[in-house]
């Protein structure tokens, strides 16, 4: 059993995570920087425990200090939430070596799937459709551009080790190609301390589609549905939703077998996505699998009725999943806006400060996980997403609808933030139609003479 969890994180994921342990009758353990002593999660749960100051690498991505606080408080648990040691191997072996849970999956899977390019070789001799690219990992130029030749232009780029779009270049052709690779590689080698890259044919006005699985510890593998993420910025998504416009049933069926395939072929336990790249064809490949709860969960949660925390909880704990692949039948359609405390027309600059104001939307169909209150100092040192809203309606017209409401209804006042941003990207006729790809923003931007 697990009596006492601590939650290895800050912001609106670890509100999520204490209402979770809440409903459970679990008792939550806050970690905080200085910084963020005043934050909501920290006033939410039933004990707090100050590791640093605010840089992450002084408090949230220090591991010894959370173990220590872990076994100070004599926590069962740790749940790492998304974002800074979620995906961190080591982490979750150092926990399972201090007798403590960690929620999410083995640490060898972490490792296997957290490598891009040996998850592509995985995924490859698993039969699911792979972006074509090569197997093994590259680390010289010359070798680099020799497979970029059998591959054939444009190719992409990739860190083995990278995420958030860190370590990604295109190379439109071969003139080009060394100054990329040798950008991507440094982005690489200073991100993650790791100078191995991969090649992937570089698949023109894309769609990214992603499908939610939850495992358990008894061989339960269910594939949750869809979502759309086509629309982000810099390799960061803004907007999510499901279903997924961009696809026909049978794809989707496609995607959820291969998906559970993918996770039983690795062993998979807990919450995990499979991130799929589809082509204007339709065509679909596995680009990526993300080993732990994403941001966008919520989404997957409105229109399939089931809360993926309490089931990461429950699965840490060796029970079995509360639902059957027969149980799933995702209805209606949610859509989820990130709210960044940022400027878009200075190219989305941070904009940290004092909550002055802030009225938040609500009503049938609509949630908004966050931290924020009046008087909450946003602090400069962490990632600058505020707020998420989400919305879900019984189709994707009555769905838009909701949420161009509920955008226009938020109010933050004392920092800027991206609200008239994406209620511009609610209502352009592109999205409206449900055409958007992952060019749609830079498209955009250039349009508005960014």
């Amino acid at each position: 059993m697990i009596n006492k969890v601590l939650i290895a994180n800050r912001g609106e994921i670890a509100v999520r995570i204490i209402r979770a342990c809440r409903n459970m009758g679990i008792q939550s353990v806050a970690i905080y920087s200085k910084e963020d002593k005043n934050s909501m999660h920290v006033q939410l749960a039933d004990q707090r425990i100050c590791i640093g100051e605010g840089p992450a690498k002084s408090s949230y991505l220090n591991m010894d200090r959370i173990i220590a606080a872990a076994l100070n408080v004599e926590a069962d648990a740790i749940h790492p939430g998304f974002g800074f040691l979620s995906e961190n191997s080591t982490f979750a072996r150092k926990c399972r070596e201090n007798g403590l849970i960690f929620i999410g999956p083995d640490p060898d899977v972490i490792d296997r799937m957290g490598n891009k390019s040996q998850a592509r070789k995985t995924m490859m001799d698993a039969g699911v459709p792979v972006v074509p690219g090569s197997r093994e990992a590259v680390y010289d130029v010359e070798e680099a551009k020799k497979e970029a030749e059998r591959i054939g232009y444009p190719v992409m780029i990739k860190a083995s080790s990278g995420g958030g779009g860190k370590g990604m270049r295109v190379a439109e052709n071969e003139e080009e190609f060394e100054f990329q690779f040798n950008m991507a590689q440094r982005e690489s080698a200073n991100a993650f301390g790791d100078d191995a890259m991969y090649l992937e044919r570089y698949i023109v006005n894309p769609r990214h589609v992603e499908i939610q699985i939850m495992a358990d510890t008894l061989g339960h593998i269910v594939a949750l549905g869809d979502r759309d993420c086509s629309v982000q910025r810099n390799h960061q998504k803004l907007i999510e939703e499901s279903p997924s416009p961009a696809i026909n049933d049978e794809t989707r069926r496609k995607m959820n077998e291969y998906a559970v395939l993918a996770a039983r072929t690795v062993g998979y336990t807990n919450a995990g996505t499979i991130e799929y790249i589809v082509s204007t064809k339709g065509e679909f490949y596995f680009m990526e699998m993300n080993t732990r709860i994403q941001v966008e969960h919520g989404v997957t949660e409105m229109v399939t009725g089931t809360d993926l925390i309490i089931e990461q909880i429950r699965v840490a704990m060796g029970e079995p999943l509360s639902f059957t692949q027969e149980d799933i039948h995702p209805r209606g359609h949610a859509i989820e806006c990130r709210i960044n405390a940022e400027i878009p027309e200075r190219n989305f600059m941070p904009s940290p400060g004092v909550v002055q104001y802030v009225h938040l939307p609500g009503g049938n169909g609509v949630r908004v996980d966050t931290g924020l209150y009046c008087g909450y100092q946003i602090p400069a040192e962490y990632d600058s997403m505020i707020a998420k809203v989400i919305v879900h309606a019984p189709t994707r017209e009555a769905a838009l609808l909701k949420m161009r409401s509920a955008l226009d209804e938020m109010v933050v006042i004392g920092v800027e933030t991206n609200l008239d941003f994406q209620y511009q990207i609610i209502r352009h006729p592109i999205f409206q139609e449900g055409k958007a790809d992952t060019g749609f923003i830079d498209n955009f931007m250039n349009k508005r003479g960014q």
